[in-house]
C-alpha cells in the first residue's frame, strides 16, 4: 500500500507536488505527521529518513502551464498518478489525502485529513512539501524579488503587494485571480 499527498495547492506561484511512498514495516520511522504540523528543520530530518527507509517513493509534480491549462485540482491528480507510476513497484492499493482520487492501476481510496490519520500518507506529505520548499528555493534564486524563499509563492500580504510592484512573473499561475487581476487590461 501507498500513501500519495501534494503541496502547493494554494499558492499563485510554482508547481504542484505530489509524492508516493511505501513504507518497510521492517524500518519504521518515529514522527511522521502532517507536515504543516512540523517544522521546516524537522520535515527536513524526517524526509530524509524517509528517502532511506522507505521501500519505493517518487515524487512528480505539474507545471505552472498545466496548472494554467487544466485547473489546480486536475493538476493535483495529474501529480499525484505521475507519482504512483513512478514508483519502483506497483502498489495493491493508494491512500490519497484529500476528498478526489487520481485515475490509477490499483484500488484509490480518498481520506480526508490522511496525513493526519496514517503515518504512510504523512510520508507523502513530508516528501511533497520538502520538494515544492526546495522548488520555491530555486525559483526565489531567479526571481529573488517577490521572495519565494520566505512565503513559498502563498498569497501572504508580502507576495501580494511584490506582485503588484513588479507584475507575475512567469512562474506565476495565471489562472489564479490576484494574478489574472494584474493581467487584465486596465
Amino acid at each position: 500500500m501507498c500513501g500519495v499527498d501534494e503541496a502547493g495547492r494554494g499558492p499563485l506561484a510554482g508547481p504542484v507536488f505530489a509524492a508516493a511512498v511505501i513504507l518497510d514495516p521492517a524500518k519504521p520511522i518515529e514522527g511522521l505527521k502532517d507536515s504543516k504540523l512540523l517544522s521546516a528543520s524537522r520535515r527536513e530530518e524526517l524526509a530524509a529518513l524517509i528517502l532511506k527507509n522507505s521501500t519505493s517513493y517518487a515524487i512528480a509534480y505539474a507545471s505552472v502551464e498545466e496548472i494554467d491549462c487544466l485547473n489546480i485540482l486536475q493538476a493535483t491528480l495529474l501529480a499525484m498518478r505521475r507519482a504512483v507510476h513512478a514508483l519502483g513497484m506497483r502498489p495493491d492499493e493508494a491512500w490519497i489525502d484529500g476528498q478526489h482520487c487520481p485515475d490509477l492501476p490499483c484500488l484509490a481510496r480518498a481520506i480526508v485529513r490522511g496525513d493526519r490519520l496514517h503515518p504512510v500518507i504523512s510520508a507523502a506529505s513530508i516528501l511533497a512539501k520538502t520538494a515544492r520548499d526546495a522548488e520555491m528555493r530555486r525559483l526565489h534564486a531567479r526571481f529573488p524579488q517577490y521572495g519565494f524563499d520566505r512565503h513559498k509563492g502563498y498569497p501572504t500580504p508580502t507576495h501580494l503587494a511584490l506582485l503588484e510592484r513588479h507584475g507575475p512573473s512567469e512562474s506565476h499561475r495565471r489562472s489564479f485571480a490576484p494574478v489574472r487581476r494584474l493581467l487584465e487590461p486596465r
